[in-house]
């Protein structure tokens, strides 16, 4: 049975399952001294919401954050979280891990020979922790990027309870799920947002929750129904 570890680090909470753990807290470690000595060259990067010219010698973590806010007009900051998981997922498995799979505060990066079910959280919404995406092997590595305008601390300007993103690279899949958030203030805006985001190249599929309303578009994972009575054990809480 995949067992997960539970580790926080500089205000970020992971959740890990892999034959290497070390591995990925070292990376991760490691590309978050990268991020923090480049943002104090360039401060705008950690404040600004719209995307920026990168600075000569930008390490990997911010030129991957920055494609991605290039890519959705949103900030780079946006994509820090699901950078950070994708990174560290492969250098793990370059260092022969079987599996790799970190999620970062809901996002998640996941490469593993056997099935991953991904249960989705949308807060007090009836539907939370009832659907999950089950996702096969043979979709792997990929990404699962959710973003909320009612939990946790990222910044939002809509109203959505959940925006589930899914693409091989995870720091576009975590910038769409932000703008996705932003963009969906009623239930009137899943079907346009549902299309801008399926329009993003690199995006594979899009799950948006609203209210009573489910919308879905692009080819994502199978949508199962979840029944786990651990499941609110489960989900990552910030002490915030």
């Amino acid at each position: 049975m995949r067992k997960y570890q539970r580790w926080s680090h500089r205000g970020a909470n992971f959740r890990i399952a892999s034959t290497h753990p070390q591995v990925i807290r070292e990376e991760i470690r490691r590309q978050r001294r990268a991020l923090e000595e480049y943002i104090r060259r360039h401060p705008d990067f950690a404040s600004s919401l719209e995307p920026l010219e990168l600075l000569s010698g930008a390490p990997d973590v911010a030129r991957r954050m920055q494609a991605a806010a290039a890519a959705t007009g949103v900030g780079p900051m946006a994509a820090v979280a699901g950078t950070m998981a994708q990174l560290a997922v492969e250098v793990a498995r370059a260092a022969g891990a079987e599996e790799a799979v970190v999620e970062n505060g809901g996002d998640l990066f996941l490469d593993s020979p056997e099935v991953v079910v991904v249960a989705l959280y949308a807060g007090d919404n009836p539907l939370s922790g009832k659907l999950a995406l089950r996702i096969d092997p043979g979709r792997m590595p990929l990404a699962v990027c959710s973003s909320s305008s009612f939990m946790g601390h990222s910044l939002s300007f809509g109203k959505c309870d959940l925006a589930t993103v899914v693409s091989p690279d995870a720091a576009l899949a975590d910038a769409a799920a932000t703008l996705a958030c932003n963009l969906v203030k009623s239930s009137r805006d899943v079907s346009p947002v549902l299309e801008r985001i399926c329009g993003l190249r690199g995006i594979s599929g899009i799950l948006v929750v609203k209210g009573d309303r489910v919308g879905m578009a692009g080819d994502l994972p199978e949508l199962i129904r979840h029944r786990d009575p651990g499941f609110p054990d489960k989900i990552t809480r910030d002490a915030r």
